[in-house]
């Protein structure tokens, strides 16, 4: 049977691994031992190729629709730095938009003077202010918002 399981590899261009016979004709197998008999039995479907067996792509799948989702993002799914995963330069633009976008609300609004909008303006571009919250507490501790 060895002999026709490699006969019927190499016509079939595949793995001894991946023939397969049909046992009730086993005798009839036996009796094949030239490539024409082998053929022959390859088109009678007495001898089969198995298909490949694929990985399946049910749990990747999954894994996409969490990540659609916004989840698998905590600190343990991360590889590479932060500056990797957002550009530092979007990072900066995006925090320095905030805090101006927040200054002129309050400018718009009368709480803070002139003055203190033009130093904050120039402290928020120059990096002073690690974000909104911290732009609200240094007004918060200067006492910079007008009383009415």
């Amino acid at each position: 049977m060895n002999l026709q399981k490699r006969l019927a590899s190499k016509i079939l261009k595949c793995s001894p691994k991946r023939i397969v016979f049909d046992t009730d004709k086993a005798s009839e197998i036996k009796e094949a031992i030239t490539k024409f008999d082998v053929r022959g039995l390859i088109k009678k479907k007495v001898i089969v190729k198995k298909q490949i067996r694929g990985s399946s792509k049910v749990r990747v799948r999954k894994i996409k629709i969490q990540k659609r989702k916004g989840k698998r993002r905590g600190v343990g799914s991360r590889k590479g730095k932060a500056s990797a995963r957002a550009v530092p330069k979007r990072v900066w633009i995006n925090t320095v938009r905030a805090q101006r976008k927040f200054l002129n609300l309050l400018k718009s609004k009368n709480l803070i003077s002139n003055a203190d909008f033009k130093k904050m303006y120039a402290k928020s571009k120059g990096g002073f202010f690690r974000s909104v919250s911290h732009l609200k507490l240094f007004i918060n501790e200067q006492g910079l918002i007008k009383k009415k």
